[in-house]
């Protein structure tokens, strides 16, 4: 049914689209800057003493920080934008992430100041996680709440080209310093340009969000709070929940497979292809640029086929594509054929990364009630966040390690990622279309 309460504004709804977009890119940029940063350099840059297995597991767990302060931002601005309203949040979060990655390039290196450079490392990375806590979170209930439930699917995964944008444009920094900059500059000054590039994305995204409406549903979730305690109290009855948390937990496990397969594609794979495989760190770079450019196709035409068929339908048809891609895709990758392990990952990512993400942020604005819906979402997101793209790279890193530079771990946990997706949307209830102002979990 219609979200019948408001009239939707297209030009506001393109100025909101707008700003997610942005916001989503800016995170996603800093998110791949860091682990691709963390992949390539930082390993010599932060941690210079460990061999080169053991500093990448390093760099990888001081990625994973960052992911425990998202758990803590997610609670912390879920409950603001519940209370205050997502505009607000949306203010915060973006110039959190923003300042935190620029200043990440300031940062003097171990050589200079010893353990003092790893340390401003964490200290900025946790304050770039908490601050990352809530932005995707709001980003995508603001869409989906401005949004007509016949495309909301389509217009929601608008939202999620931010993260093509995002990785896009972080790889293609980072591809232009290494084809560019010899290696000895790059470990100097080099690797500090994409961080001051964040500076330029913050600025555009506060500017739009100067200009955006906060969301309706917010209006109408406070008139439909007076009208349920007026009645309660009319009636002498006191309000309790009896939710099973099912939609919580659904909203955990969709999440799971998306974080975990992101977490080793985009992120340890970079560094496994540098450090195991011993090729040039530019083929993961190029793979990602490719990957992104044809998300631009893939987005939009899952958040359509999301509207058209249902998302619990593509959530499973896809998580299930990519468990049994996993093996294969693996196989592709160690054949160290440049062009074999490009077209492997880009399959990898738009299937099993991208094409999920696209389903992500709408269904789970439809799993949670107005209630209480960005902090569910946030805490749903974050949570599995920290357990799979946060801990999932290291474990990657030091499972691989453990078994002698053998690919079959990380194909195992694709597979085990991917899984436990298709079963949480197998289990769980198809709420495509459903009305956003409703206070409660459908679950």
């Amino acid at each position: 049914m219609e979200n019948k309460n408001y009239q939707i504004n297209t030009s506001e709804l393109v100025k909101v689209a707008a700003s997610g977009w942005l916001g989503t890119a800016m995170e996603f940029m800093d998110f791949q800057l860091y682990s691709l940063a963390s992949a390539i350099v930082f390993n010599e840059v932060f941690f210079p003493n460990d061999s080169p297995a053991m500093g990448l597991v390093m760099s990888m767990g001081t990625y994973g920080a960052g992911y425990v302060a998202r758990l803590v931002g997610a609670y912390f601005f879920g409950r603001m934008g519940d209370k205050l309203g997502r505009r607000t949040v949306l203010f915060v979060t973006i110039t959190l992430m923003g300042l935190a990655s620029t200043l990440i390039g300031f940062l003097p290196t171990y050589q200079k100041v010893g353990i003092l450079a790893p340390i401003g490392l964490v200290i900025l990375r946790i304050v770039q996680g908490f601050g990352a806590g809530a932005e995707i979170s709001s980003a995508g209930v603001m869409v989906a709440e401005f949004s007509k439930t016949s495309n909301r699917g389509l217009i929601g995964s608008l939202v999620c080209l931010g993260t093509s944008s995002g990785t896009l444009l972080a790889n293609l920094i980072w591809a232009i310093i290494l084809g560019s900059v010899n290696k000895e500059n790059i470990l100097t000054w080099g690797w500090r340009i994409p961080f001051f590039a964040s500076f330029i994305v913050m600025i555009a995204a506060i500017l739009i969000r100067l200009f955006i409406k906060e969301s309706p549903v917010m209006a109408e979730k406070k008139k439909l709070l007076v009208e349920e305690r007026k009645e309660l109290q009319s009636e002498n009855k006191v309000k309790t929940d009896k939710k099973s948390h099912k939609s919580f937990m659904v909203a955990l496990g969709l999440r799971f497979g998306q974080a975990g397969n992101s977490g080793l594609l985009q992120t340890y794979i970079a560094g496994f292809i540098v450090t195991v495989l011993a090729m040039q760190k530019t083929v993961a770079t190029n793979a990602n640029i490719i990957s992104s450019l044809i998300s631009f196709i893939t987005i939009p035409l899952v958040g359509y086929l999301g509207d058209k068929f249902g998302r619990r339908l593509m959530y499973m048809i896809l998580s299930l594509a990519m468990a049994f891609y996993a093996i294969p895709m693996m196989l592709m990758i160690n054949s160290k054929s440049v062009i074999v392990l490009t077209i492997s990952l880009i399959i990898g990512l738009n299937l099993g990364v991208q094409g999920l993400f696209a389903l992500e942020n709408v269904t789970l604005a439809e799993l949670f009630g107005s209630k209480n819906r960005v902090t569910l979402v946030s805490l749903s997101k974050e949570i599995a966040g920290v357990i799979a793209t946060g801990f999932g790279p290291v474990i990657a890193a030091s499972w691989v390690a453990a078994m002698l530079d053998s690919w079959w771990p990380i194909a195992i946990m694709v597979i085990a990622f991917s899984l436990v997706t298709f079963f949480s949307a197998y289990f769980s209830k198809d709420t495509t279309g459903r009305d956003l102002n409703n206070l409660d979990d459908p679950m």
